[in-house]
């Protein structure tokens, strides 16, 4: 039987990888960025601005079937000026992409997971958990994923499961970091996108049949490391 996955963000580092091992299990995607993408195989782009609902309405009028929802799209820049000096044009800009994409994505695939008992994947941050300064927009909209996912898996459960990602430091493979960065993780390495793929293809498989309203964190275990300010 053939399955369909609906990945946004797909143009970007975690996007891409999630697109590939999901098609490489078998599913046919769509991927939906605002940056346009080439067709192949198995694989559907859609160009579509997450934010904004007349687009996701867009979307859902060429899909008629839907197992698997990832909500992976966002604004990546996680650094804004100082809160006092903060317009809220801004605040809106990136809560509406990392925050309300996730609710009207949401809206429209419920019915077409409900019918196949689908699941969705939100992908959070673990800066929900741990702040620099100046990241209150970001750090916001990725808490308020935690929530929604959190409060959805209730309202859909047991016919839809919902879960949640927070990943934290992924690199690109192909990009060259220090032993210092890899050593401070306790996992010994920085994370890779496929990483995070590799847990959404759990998450959406029936292996996982117990498991709803979690957020998972993939770290290397950074947000349990206790650090002091070297003197």
């Amino acid at each position: 039987m053939r399955r369909v996955a609906l990945i946004t963000g797909s143009s970007g580092l975690i996007g891409q990888e999630l697109c590939r091992e999901f098609i490489s299990q078998g599913y046919h995607v769509y991927g939906v960025d605002l940056r346009p993408q080439e067709g192949q195989e198995n694989f559907t782009p859609i160009t579509c601005d997450i934010s904004k609902e007349e687009d996701i309405k867009k979307v859902f009028l060429a899909i008629k079937e839907l197992h698997v929802l990832i909500n992976n799209g966002a604004q990546a820049d996680p650094y804004n000026k100082e809160l006092h000096k903060l317009e809220l044009s801004a605040w809106n800009k990136i809560i509406g992409t990392n925050l309300t994409s996730v609710f009207l994505m949401s809206k429209y695939a419920i019915p077409l997971l409900k019918i196949s008992q689908g699941t969705i994947i939100n992908i959070s941050s673990t800066r929900h958990q741990m702040c620099e300064p100046h990241t209150e927009i970001y750090s916001t909209a990725k808490g308020g994923v935690v929530s929604l996912t959190r409060a959805m898996s209730i309202s859909l459960g047991p016919t839809v499961r919902v879960n949640s990602i927070s990943p934290g430091w992924i690199h690109d493979p192909h990009e060259k970091l220090s032993e210092v960065d890899h050593r401070q993780h306790p996992a010994g390495r920085v994370g890779v996108p496929k990483d995070i793929a590799k847990l959404a293809l759990y998450l959406s498989s029936s292996d996982s049949s117990f498991v709803t309203g979690q957020d998972f964190i993939i770290d290397g275990g950074m947000t349990v490391k206790m650090i002091y300010q070297e003197q």
